[in-house]
């Protein structure tokens, strides 16, 4: 199997290791055998566990970020924005890999470079969020990035709750609970004015 593949296929099976057992509880032993590999060819493409970790933490921050970035530029509406920044929270914990776990539950945050990764997916999706508010509105820079992480905080937060409650239950559908806490948020941000410019 060619590298790159070879590496692809760790990754998804030590995310299927990591986010049932966590990252205490997994092994690397686990995980080879998860891949149907030796471990020799584990440690091949990963020196340890923490380096594993770390790699399949990097590509999911990247996956939401970009998705972000996306949803950001899928429209000039705000209110659509709005949706569908939201949307991309609520997609990501629903999604079947659980993911998110590495990211918003990792039992591994007093580890400095595992903290500097989380901490980007808020700081990056804001600082995107934070341009368009800044743009819009006129809004200081301080003040369009604090609006923004709450706006993150808000879409990250609510996506997980509903996951582990009215998700989970099938009281909420996914897209029923994103519809509504983008319409929250949007009647909060519509309620700063537009700058001459727009």
């Amino acid at each position: 199997m060619p590298r790159r593949e070879r590496r692809e296929q760790l990754l998804g099976s030590a995310l299927e290791v990591f986010v049932a057992q966590g990252y205490h509880a997994a092994a690397m032993d686990d995980i080879a055998e998860r891949a149907g590999v030796s471990k020799p060819v584990l440690y091949q493409h990963f020196p340890g566990k923490l380096e594993l970790y770390l790699a399949l933490l990097d590509t999911s921050c990247d996956q939401i970020i970009d998705n972000c970035r996306q949803a950001l530029a899928s429209t000039t509406d705000n209110k659509l924005r709005v949706g569908a920044t939201v949307e991309v929270f609520f997609a990501y914990v629903a999604s079947e890999t659980g993911a998110f776990r590495l990211v918003f539950e990792s039992d591994l945050t007093n580890e400095p470079a595992v903290r500097a990764l989380v901490d980007r997916v808020t700081i990056d999706c804001a600082e995107m969020i934070a341009d368009v508010i800044h743009d819009d509105t006129g809004l200081p820079d301080e003040a369009s990035r604090l609006l923004a992480v709450s706006l993150v905080g808000m879409a990250q937060v609510s996506a997980r709750f509903w996951l582990s409650g009215a998700g989970a239950s099938g009281d909420i559908t996914q897209n029923d609970a994103a519809a509504l806490v983008a319409g929250l948020a949007w009647r909060g941000i519509r309620g700063y004015p537009l700058t001459d410019d727009h």
